[in-house]
């Protein structure tokens, strides 16, 4: 997988977009890093200027399928859950 692949594959399942930061690096507040670290990949997660859970990664496939797993338990849940109630009348 790619990082292109791997954005595709979140907006897909709904993963809201600020819930993680692609290539950028630095220290988003509250989100899981992806970057190109010298010859390799390192995944983090970002919070107060500070990071943790740190993984470093040989290739860009195996750091995205990483991200991926760890990304993918937020899939739809910003959606209100009665949002399908809206159309519907009483």
């Amino acid at each position: 997988m790619t990082v292109e692949g791997l954005k595709k594959r979140l907006d897909a399942i709904g993963v809201p977009d600020d819930l993680y930061s692609l290539l950028i690096g630095g220290f988003p507040n509250e989100a899981y890093c992806l970057i190109k670290n010298g010859e390799g990949w390192e995944v983090y997660y970002s919070e107060r200027g500070h990071k943790s859970g740190v993984q470093q990664f040989v290739n860009e496939s195996e750091a995205c399928e990483y991200l991926f797993e760890e990304l993918k338990i937020y899939a739809g849940k910003y959606i209100c859950p009665t949002s399908h109630l809206k159309n519907k009348k009483s």
